[in-house]
């Protein structure tokens, strides 16, 4: 779903970089200061936006601050398409399922910087794809690119209206699905999360929601102290991901 007619800016050196490296988007033009303090920054931006024949811009850090509304710019911005989403039945390993793949559903995640911290970990654990409710959570905007440290560039993102209906076509297609909660009967190390995993995080305050909760095959539960409150999303998500990562090694 590439719309080449609405553009953002995206700010930091590692989401600036990854855009050009990933060559998703449209990339209009690059902006970089010409301070000293952020000199060294830009310089691989400007070689790489001179490769590929896209204008740089010298403007001052307070214009930057301005375009991005972030101070955490790096000295770097870029104008770019819309982040291109993905279709569900594109992600290749949707079309053809096998026992490495691997999918995060992200039900109803709030925060950016959770979303962004969910993806790039993701994406270090080889999740394929990232799917994300069609509303009430938090879009693949400039700001998760940030806290995704760019990885959000070359992931692939699904947004579907109805998660738990998503579900029902991942598991027709012979897709597991695991729901990560406090209270699920399941501890997520006694859990066989070895074959086809699609991996449901839920939202920051309510959890995994209950129709979706309701389709999964299993809710797991990461051990913890009953006098300690829950770990945040995106912890907890890191924290199963590589459980995954590590039942499939050993297997």
């Amino acid at each position: 779903m590439k719309d080449g007619h609405k553009r953002e800016i995206l700010y930091g050196v590692h989401p600036v970089m990854a855009a050009l490296a990933a060559g998703r988007r449209t990339v209009y033009a690059i902006y970089v200061t010409g301070s000293e303090r952020n000199k060294k920054h830009p310089d691989p931006v400007r070689g790489r936006a001179a490769e590929i024949g896209v204008p740089v811009i010298v403007t001052s850090g307070d214009q930057l601050k301005r375009m991005t509304g972030s101070d955490a710019h790096q000295g770097v911005a870029a104008e770019v398409g819309r982040y291109p989403l993905s279709a569900l039945d594109d992600v290749p390993a949707i079309k053809a399922v096998s026992g490495d793949t691997f999918l995060l559903i992200a039900d109803g995640i709030l925060d950016p910087h959770n979303l962004g911290a969910l993806i790039r970990t993701g994406a270090c654990a080889g999740v394929d794809a990232v799917i994300i409710p069609g509303d009430n959570a938090a879009s693949p905007t400039p700001a998760v690119s940030k806290a995704s440290a760019g990885t959000m560039e070359s992931m692939r993102i699904v947004r579907e209206t109805n998660i738990a209906r998503t579900i029902d076509r991942l598991k027709e297609s012979g897709i597991w699905v695991a729901g990560l909660d406090r209270s699920g009967g399941v501890s997520l190390y006694d859990a066989d999360l070895t074959g086809p995993m699609a991996l449901v995080i839920g939202g920051e305050d309510r959890g995994v929601r209950r129709l979706v909760r309701e389709k999964c095959d299993w809710i797991v539960a990461i051990p913890q102290k009953d006098d300690v409150n829950s770990l945040n999303a995106s912890v907890a998500g890191g924290i199963a991901m590589y459980e995954i990562v590590r039942q499939r090694r050993n297997k």
